[in-house]
């Protein structure tokens, strides 16, 4: 943008160095202030100049904005947001109509009085703050504190400098459609304990915060508890104070987040709920995780369907564990497997192609450094994670013959699960061509998370699909998901044979090393789109337990997602 001008009195136009500046004409300025604190620009229409030449109109600023623009506009913006000026602040900002509802519902809703907001350092455009207040419902009052951050834009129109209008302005918690609200809450809270009796918190189990906002939400009135006074985000849906369901009618879907409290002004009594978590598995899963960065676990006893640990990386964030959507890899192998066992199209000893490359559908795949394997068997191929020995059957499989396989046989892909808390039930959809053979190794449009591939593996040792849970059924008289119908004993022992395999010869060896004779396991990496390194992914079981992780941007399966795994069959062992 041009640089600041002085509006003087003189009744000219001067030149300074070769350029004209505005002043006075006819003994009036005419000035445009762009933005808050912008610099002022003359607008001088064609005709008008002091000698009758035309003089063209200057152009808007443009271009990232400036320091000076950036402290002046969110102070201007802060400052009527503190004092309550609810117009002046939503003028403030590039979505008007938006953000004046959202600052009305924070006062109206919220309860929000006494109103403080600091801004900190500014990080070029963006400025973070703290913002504290007096919540207030009833005769009920707390102060509560929390940090945000606003960014500064320039509007293309006028080069107007503003707020970038975002709910997480408002509380980094908000999304689109999101509230806060202040008042009777709406689900009474829960003391959720594991299957040892210990009780189940946020402080103890970092991972599991959501989880316990989730069960709060499902369990709060059926655990007998009876609800307090809190400030809480309410998630975009119906706006009665609910998330948008029912409780007997909502599904436990990846779209559905709950409800969560950021501030007790009165305290519930809560009720009492019993999770299948164990105590020492979870405390594993929370250590392994924060080890590392974007890691996901879950633990699955496969005899019975129980969840007993489930953690991911970044604690109080998204539950990837649960409701990830990733392509899960050559993990998927196990599933395709199956489907070539029983459809005769493969045998765990029968010689099986390994070529460097095969073509289908107009894309050529390769295997990992492009090797081979002459002569071999299926049982080498699942071992070393042939991609080739599964795109070489793509041309003998109708287009849903594996989406029919992980839906009768693995109880994947049915939106029908009911765990206790929203999750994802995974995804393989009928495609054709390339894109049909992409999703025999775990791509294309196969979408997996920790809990789905965990579930893989108990469905493997026990022989039957049996769904997750970490509710029992009988707190809720819930139906548990079932598979049409299980693989015959031939393809399990099949399947046990090459995961084992794999374990003690292939892929999965180092994992797996001395975790004795009853285990198996696949590793996986799944390539994405702008990714340096694919996701890790790892999937095994041991006795009675079967566990599955993925390690996003982790790189090979058996590296990164591997030692999380082993860690959780050490632990349960």
């Amino acid at each position: 943008m041009g640089k600041r001008r002085r509006v003087t009195e003189r009744g000219k136009v001067g030149r300074r160095n070769g350029r004209v500046h505005p002043y006075a004409l006819g003994g009036a300025a005419a000035v445009v202030l762009c933005g808050v604190g912008a610099a002022a620009f003359a607008l001088v229409g064609p005709g008008s100049g002091a000698d009758g030449a035309t003089v063209d109109e200057k152009p808007v600023a443009s271009g990232p904005p400036t320091a000076a623009e950036v402290r002046t506009t969110s102070r201007a913006f802060l400052d009527a947001w503190a004092e309550g000026d609810t117009a002046k602040a939503a003028a403030l900002t590039d979505d008007r109509a938006a953000a004046r509802e959202a600052l009305t519902s924070y006062r109206k809703d919220g309860r929000f009085t006494k109103v403080e907001l600091m801004p900190g350092k500014r990080k070029g455009a963006t400025v973070p703050f703290k913002a504290l207040a007096t919540v207030s419902y009833e005769g009920k009052k707390k102060p509560f504190s929390y940090g945000s951050e606003l960014t500064v834009v320039r509007r293309k129109s006028d080069g107007r400098t503003l707020v970038g209008w975002r709910p997480s302005v408002l509380h980094p918690e908000l999304k689109r459609g999101d509230r806060l609200v202040t008042g009777e809450a709406g689900d009474p809270p829960i003391k959720a304990v594991d299957r040892d009796g210990g009780e189940i918190t946020a402080a103890k189990y970092p991972s599991l915060g959501t989880v316990l906002d989730g069960l709060r939400e499902k369990y709060g009135k059926k655990a007998g508890g009876t609800a307090g006074v809190e400030l809480r985000v309410v998630r975009a849906g119906d706006g009665t104070g609910k998330s948008g369901k029912s409780a007997a009618t909502k599904k436990d879907d990846a779209k559905s987040t709950p409800d969560k409290t950021l501030l007790t002004l009165a305290p519930g009594t809560p009720g009492t709920l019993k999770t299948t978590f164990s105590p020492k598995l979870q405390a594993a899963a929370e250590r392994e995780t924060a080890k590392r960065d974007r890691a996901s676990v879950v633990v699955i006893k496969p005899s019975t369907g129980e969840i007993l640990a489930a953690a991911n990386s970044t604690p109080g964030g998204f539950n990837t564990a649960f409701q990830g959507s990733l392509a899960p890899g050559s993990t998927m192998k196990v599933v395709s497997s199956s489907m070539l066992l029983e459809k005769k199209l493969a045998g765990v000893d029968k010689k099986h192609p390994c070529p460097k490359y095969e073509t289908y559908g107009g894309w050529k795949f390769q295997n990992d450094d492009k090797f081979q394997i002459k002569g071999g068997t299926f049982r080498a191929s699942f071992a070393r994670s042939c991609n080739t020995a599964f795109i070489s059957q793509a041309k003998k499989l109708e287009n849903d013959s594996l989406t029919k396989q992980a839906q009768e046989v693995f109880g994947l892909g049915r939106d029908n699960w009911s765990i206790g808390v929203s999750s994802f039930d995974g995804a393989v959809p009928v495609q054709a061509d390339a894109q049909m053979a992409a999703s025999l190794i775990g791509q294309g449009g196969v979408r997996m998370n920790p809990l789905n591939m965990a579930s893989v593996s108990a469905t493997v040792k026990s022989g039957t699909f049996k769904q997750p849970y970490l509710v029992s059924p009988d707190v809720d008289d819930r139906t548990l998901a079932t598979a049409p119908r299980r693989m015959s004993g031939a393809t399990a022992s099949a399947l046990r044979d090459l995961m084992h395999y794999t374990a003690v010869a292939g892929t999965a060896v180092e994992p797996m090393s001395g975790l004795g004779s009853d285990m198996g396991a696949k590793t996986g990496s799944a390539e994405v789109d702008g990714q340096k390194k694919p996701n890790g992914w790892f999937t095994a079981y041991r006795g009675d337990l079967a566990s599955a992780a993925v390690v996003q941007a982790g790189g090979h399966g058996g590296d990164s997602a591997g030692p999380v795994v082993r860690a959780m069959l050490l632990a349960g062992g």
